[in-house]
Order: C-alpha cells, then structure tokens, then sequence
C-alpha cells in the first residue's frame, strides 16, 4: 500500500508498502488478533471490484486483515500495534513496475541531469556548463556523463547537434551526452579524439557513427557505437553502484512503486542491490531480467551456465510480503530503436527519409532496413529454448517489424520444440519514452 504521509513518518510509510500484493479482509465481528500496523483516519482507496473507500487498515504478518472504517479497526489495535494517523492522506496499493532501469536510472539521479527538457542548443549549452562549473576539480582530463537529453524534443523542431555544440563549452573535459531513450549518445571533440574515431572509423555490429556529408564523424553515436567511448569512461565502483541503488528506491517510494523487474541487469547490479538488501534497506520486491549480450548467443549452455550460477547466488526464492530478490528472467536486445535520428530498428523494408530539413522537404525510400536482427534466427531460436529449459523467461526488445516477426518466429519454434513449457516469453515492441518517462530499452 501506498500512504502519503508527511516525510517523518516515511520509514513507517515504507513499511506498508511492503503489503501491496496482500488481498483486501473485509470487517468481521470475530476476535481480532492485534495487528502489527493500524492505519486509521485516511482516504484508503481500495482498488477492489467496486472501487471502494474506506477509512482504516490493518496489517499482521505481512496481510492485510482489515479494511473499513475507524471503529472496526480499534479491536485490531493492542498495545504493541503501531498506530498511523494518516490524517485524512490517501493509502492505495502499491505500483507494480514491469519495465524499469533502477540502476542507470539512479545513476542518473547523482550526474549532471538535463531532466527530459525541452531546450535549445544554447540552454542545453548553459546546463551543460554548469555542471562543469560545479566539478572543476575534475579538470582537465575527468569525464563529464551528462543523461537524460531529450534529443528528439530539442527546440526549434529539426535542430541538428553536433560535437559543436559542446566544443564552445569553457571546458577541457571529455564529455559524454546521453539521450534519454538510452539508444544515441553524444561527444564533444576530446572525446572523439580519446576514442580514435575518425573518418576511416567503420562502424561497430549493431552501431552506428553519425557523419556529415564529408564523412566525418559529427559526435553523434548510435546504438553499440556508444561503446566506442564508454570503454574510455572509469567504471562506477561498487560504492558507486550502491548509492545509485538507494537513490532509485527512493525515487520509486516516492512514486509508490512497491515491486519492479530491472529489463537489463548485469552481475554488478545483482551485487549492489544484495549489498542494499543486506544493510536492510531494500523496499521493493526487485525482479531482475539478466542481459544476454548477441556474442553470447552462440553457446547456449555457457549462457545457461552463467545464469544458473547468478540465480543460485542471489534468488531469494518465493515472492512474499519483505521486499527480496529474484533472478528468473533474461533480457535480449533484437535491434535498437525505429525514431530518427537512430533509426536502428530493424525493419522489412526501407526508412523513408526527408531529401533536407526544412518544411518543404520531400520524403523518398531510402536503402536504410536497419541493421540485421542481433540475433540470427539459427542462434535466437535454440537459445530460447535452452534459457527457457533452465527455469529462465525471456524479455525481448524488438522495434523494428522485422525484428519483431523474428522475435515471434523463435517463440514459435520454442513451443513447437518444447510444447509442456508453462514459460511465457515476451517479445517487447520497444518504444522510444517521452519527457520524464525513462528509457525505451
């Protein structure tokens, strides 16, 4: 359940966010055992088949064992019931995120942050360089992330960025921009010239480098091109991990969120929200989905291996009331993203472009499919079926059409392989978030 209540009693909140999934007791005139927690005096909206308010709520062990009104609720309350006065605030069920980033998500919370924005260049430049003014010490050789840039909503409609855009900043840092929807990133000059990129640069598997006419690279990374620089970047430390583990599950308390699958989760992530749950402050039941990278994809049984040995170390077993880790699910990214400027969906047939950008630009067929599907069918195919057969369920991004067909098509060969599963795969059609909703990955 989800009580807004004033930010001292938020510990107390948190606690009964952990009931979420609990079914709704109606009032009886049996004895009640004192409750563990009582809310009284709220707005206690049920969600049940008839939508119902109530006023009072009582929770024992984990369940909810009353719902009504404040007179019902005082034979649930003993001496060692911890009473809440909601004070006329809502409690509601908690939220159930099936698709999330915890990790880059709080990450994202404590780097430089353009917050989804609308911006023009030079407002994105004035954000920008604030940020840079506020970590000086860090230069002239330390890396700036910047996240969130809304690329797609830059204003006016149609502007280009390029490396430019940062390289008239007061800075000799690298710089590193990441948009929003996670599938294109940007670089200023250093940073180009730390990574090698240059005109003769050919692009990555599954990336792409933007060019100008000339060829020359712009700063714009697509998709795997990104890793061309990430590489460069220092890796955040487990401590770092960790403080952007408890920076998300404050965020999701904040927005009730009380259960949540992480859709591309690594060792790393494993590890830093066990060292959260250990120091007791998990307070979410965290669902982790293991990336399967399309190198791997070859050797199903070393996959299989991995993930048997992830889950054996971190699942926690059976979903109850406490907030617990599981590890019972694999994430695989089929293609990237069908929006412009990425345009890395794989598709049945070609992009249509614009010849410029201007309003009277004229919209013809391109040679542009997107790339191949990251996985090959010959791999996806017995690859699902082995993740499948060792307990795991598969969360596929798929954007494109083409990616999508092959993405069923493997679904259809893991049923007709092996027609008992009770496994349900899931072939996710990928779609890019607007401002303030994450990303699309």
């Amino acid at each position: 359940m989800r009580g807004e209540a004033k930010s001292r009693r938020a510990s107390t909140v948190a606690a009964a966010l952990l009931v979420g999934s609990a079914a709704v007791m109606p009032h009886t005139s049996k004895a009640a055992a004192p409750a563990d927690l009582a809310y009284r005096n709220g707005y206690v909206y049920t969600v049940d088949a008839k939508d119902r308010v109530q006023q009072a709520l009582a929770i024992l062990n984990g369940r909810i064992v009353y719902v009504g009104n404040d007179a019902g609720v005082s034979a649930y309350v003993g001496p060692r019931t911890h009473v809440i006065d909601l004070g006329g605030r809502m409690l509601m069920p908690g939220l159930v995120d099936g698709h999330m980033h915890p990790l880059t998500g709080g990450a994202s919370l404590l780097k430089c942050n353009l917050q989804y924005e609308r911006l023009t260049i030079e407002q994105m430049q004035t954000k920008i360089q604030t940020c840079l003014d506020q970590t000086r010490n860090r230069e002239p050789d330390g890396w700036l992330e910047v996240v969130n840039w809304f690329q797609e909503a830059m204003l006016p409609p149609g502007t280009v960025t390029t490396h430019a855009v940062l390289d008239t900043l007061k800075t000799r840092r690298p710089i590193f921009v990441r948009s929003s929807f996670g599938h294109t990133g940007l670089v200023n000059g250093r940073a180009i010239q730390l990574a090698g990129i240059g005109k003769s640069t050919q692009d990555p598997p599954h990336g792409q480098i933007g060019r100008d006419s000339a060829g020359v690279p712009t700063g714009i990374l697509d998709d795997a091109a990104q890793r061309l620089v990430d590489h460069l970047i220092p890796p955040a430390s487990p401590e770092d991990d960790v403080r952007a583990v408890k920076a998300a599950l404050g965020a999701m308390r904040k927005q009730g969120i009380t259960s949540f699958m992480d859709a591309k989760a690594s060792e790393a992530t494993l590890a830093a929200f066990a060292t959260v749950r250990r120091q007791g402050e998990l307070t979410a039941r965290a669902h982790f989905a293991m990336l399967i990278e399309p190198v791997e994809g070859a050797e199903p049984q070393h996959v299989v291996a991995r993930l048997m040995n992830l889950r054996q170390h971190y699942d926690q077993g059976a979903v109850t009331a406490k907030p617990a880790m599981t590890v019972r699910n694999v994430k695989l990214f089929l293609d990237g993203v069908i929006s412009a400027p990425a345009l890395s969906g794989a598709m049945l047939e070609s992009y249509w472009l614009p010849s410029d950008v201007s309003t009277n630009a004229v919209w013809k067929p391109s040679s542009n499919r997107g790339p191949a599907v990251y996985f090959a069918a010959p791999v996806l195919n017995p690859l699902l079926v082995a993740v499948s057969r060792a307990g795991f369920e598969a969360h596929m991004h798929a954007d494109g059409d083409r990616a999508v067909r092959e993405g069923l098509d493997a679904v259809a060969a893991l049923r007709s392989d092996w027609h008992h599963t009770n496994r349900h795969p899931h072939c996710r059609r990928g779609v890019p978030r607007t401002a303030g909703r994450g990303q699309g990955a």
